[in-house]
């Protein structure tokens, strides 16, 4: 190899590892990639912004503004509604929630279909007294499966078709997909209704609470014994009601001390901070009954600007949010003091540091205190998913046909061809803007920030693999290693490998890396690159064995009381089903 392909193959490496270590988020992953190939002369200053200029990138922030606007026009919680009856027994349940999901996702962004759909969900197992862990993998599994669909529904299939245009001269078209998408998310949708859900744990399945939403173990939280307090200079026995409760104090901490382990016999001194692990509803039965405060992260300018009116509120951290690897404090700076951390719950992991001292995670749900016409404000700002019941927001009739014609008008356009499907999204967003269906201060809320610098950052990686000539030399070395293999099993292998590689990095990085290794295959084989694209396509939106390799796993992780080992037991069978029927399905459509 030349010093050049050397150095892309050391950085692109070094990218994986970094994409799997999962220290630092994958757009400052991507970044830092980027300016390894700048430093090293691989990608030239002046064509080191070209990606966010490229149609792919402004394609993806375009449909996730789009999705916003429909989702404020209630478009999806009217088709949820109109549901709700269906859902009184648990197999149409499971498969009317993941179908809407599923189509959901095919004309708008999958993470957000999900997040419409998480609250319907949620409120039909508390109505029913339901496990949420039977209803939410599915549901998250229904929203990837639906981004397979088009060339909309999940940024892999924008990045595909782009390449594709780079290198033929003509993009893959809107429903190019869908032959191949619809009939894998069809039969997807039909195993996880039918069998996946019951592969998931018993144990999750026969969790179910009417007084919460979701199964989660408990809160993590704290209480203080006052200077007034009955309980001074007496040990836990002597706390009323904690016996009976299962209340479990996994710890002590002075106002200012660490956190420590607690001696049997310890006797409580006013100032003393009890570290709980608990369901909300049973320490407020101890607090009601005992001489003790909830410690929260509020300060003085929470109590001037909350007076009165107080809520509690549930929500998940999504994948990407601000507040993923941050503070309370920054919770705290960030809300204007508006918001006050009551509790946290972290799925699968025993906390045991003090509240205060906690780094958040994706997945993450926290319980938090502020006032009712903020909360959920701040949620969308904070990049937070609400958990706690609400009504649903269907929005006026007019604006239902509304924002749906406008949609359908852009899609129409864009299918044929009559403008660029970047421009026909612009100019559905301006009317939306104009209309008021989407405020025009609310306009950027929805875009995901990491994605797009993932992707303006990747695009010119990926030009360097290629420009250095280190793809073609990837694409012949599998050559030498598949000589005499049937083109099946090559195509099966790539579907294969790009599976596994969304499973552990982000789906967006695995198509910018695969699909040009994919084109590069089929060269070598002087085949049609399209069923190889297909399968990079179809492999990228299926992230099914982990719940880091799609945001929609991650955001169900915690709301759904699951543990890091329980999606490989629906995802494998579903990704086994998926490879032995998309093969052969992908090279029917698209003959080599």
């Amino acid at each position: 190899m030349t010093l050049d392909q050397s150095m892309i193959a050391a950085i692109l490496m070094l990218t994986l590892v970094l994409f799997v270590w999962g220290k630092f988020r994958h757009d400052v992953v991507a970044a830092i990639s980027l300016a390894l190939c700048i430093l090293s002369g691989l990608v030239s200053s002046e064509d080191a912004f070209n990606g966010f200029a490229h149609p792919a990138v402004i394609t993806v922030a375009a449909v996730l503004v789009i999705s916003d606007a429909l989702k404020r026009s209630g478009v999806v919680d009217l088709i949820a509604q109109q549901l709700m009856p269906y859902t009184e027994h648990p197999l149409p349940h499971i498969l009317l929630m993941t179908g809407v999901v599923t189509v959901a996702s095919a004309f708008m962004n999958n993470v957000g279909a999900l997040a419409l759909m998480l609250p319907v969900a949620l409120a039909t197992c508390a109505k029913h007294n339901r496990s949420p862990a039977m209803i939410l993998m599915p549901l998250a599994f229904g929203s990837i499966l639906g981004g397979m669909t088009t060339a909309i529904g999940t940024p892999p299939n924008i990045i595909i078709a782009m390449i594709r245009a780079d290198s033929m001269g003509e993009p893959f078209g809107m429903f190019d997909y869908s032959p191949v998408g619809v009939a894998i998310a069809a039969i997807g949708v039909l195993f996880v209704g039918l069998i996946g859900w019951r592969l998931i744990p018993a144990e999750r399945l026969s969790r179910s609470s009417p007084e919460q939403l979701f199964a989660i173990d408990d809160y993590l939280t704290e209480v203080i014994v006052t200077e007034d307090s009955g309980l001074v200079d007496k040990t836990l026995d002597d706390i009323e009601g904690l016996k009976e409760s299962s209340i479990e104090v996994i710890g002590l901490a002075h106002r200012h001390g660490r956190t420590m382990s607690l001696r049997y016999g310890h006797r409580l001194k006013a100032g003393d901070i009890l570290i709980l692990q608990a369901d909300p509803t049973e320490i407020q039965a101890l607090l009601d009954s005992n001489d003790l405060e909830l410690v929260t992260s509020a300060d003085k300018k929470f109590a001037e600007l909350t007076q009165g009116g107080l809520v509690l509120a549930e929500g998940v951290i999504k994948k990407g949010s601000i507040l993923e690897y941050r503070d309370v404090p920054y919770l705290r700076r960030r809300s204007g003091s508006a918001l006050a951390l009551v509790g946290l719950a972290r799925q699968g992991q025993r906390i045991i540091r003090r509240l205060r001292r906690q780094t958040f995670q994706a997945g993450d749900i926290l319980l938090l205190q502020g006032t009712a016409d903020n909360i959920e404000q701040q949620f969308n700002e904070l990049g937070m998913i609400p958990l706690a019941e609400r009504n649903l927001n269907l929005g006026q009739p007019r604006q239902v046909a509304v924002a749906l014609a406008i949609f359908i008008a852009a899609i129409t356009l864009g299918v044929t061809k009559v403008l660029p499907l970047a421009i026909v999204f612009l100019l559905a967003i301006l009317v939306y803007l104009f209309l008021d269906i989407l405020p025009a201060q609310n306009l950027y809320d929805a875009v995901d920030w990491p994605v797009i610098i993932l992707l303006a950052a990747m695009i010119p990686v990926g030009a360097a693999l290629e420009s250095t000539g280190l793809t073609q030399i990837i694409a012949n070395g599998v050559l030498a290693l598949t000589d005499g293999m049937p083109i099946y099993l090559i195509v099966g292998l790539v579907l294969v490998v790009t599976m596994f590689l969304s499973d552990i990095i982000n789906n967006a990085a695995t198509a910018v890396v695969m699909a040009p290794l994919s084109m590069g295959l089929a060269s070598g084989l002087a085949v049609n690159p399209d069923p190889f694209l297909m399968a990079v396509a179809v492999g990228a939106s299926c992230a099914f064995l982990t719940p880091i390799g799609h945001q929609s796993n991650t955001l169900v992780l915690g709301p759904g009381g699951y543990q890091f080992g329980d999606y490989w037991r629906m995802g494998l069978p579903l990704e086994v089903l998926i490879v032995l029927l998309g093969v052969p399905l992908i090279l029917f459509v698209w003959p080599l």
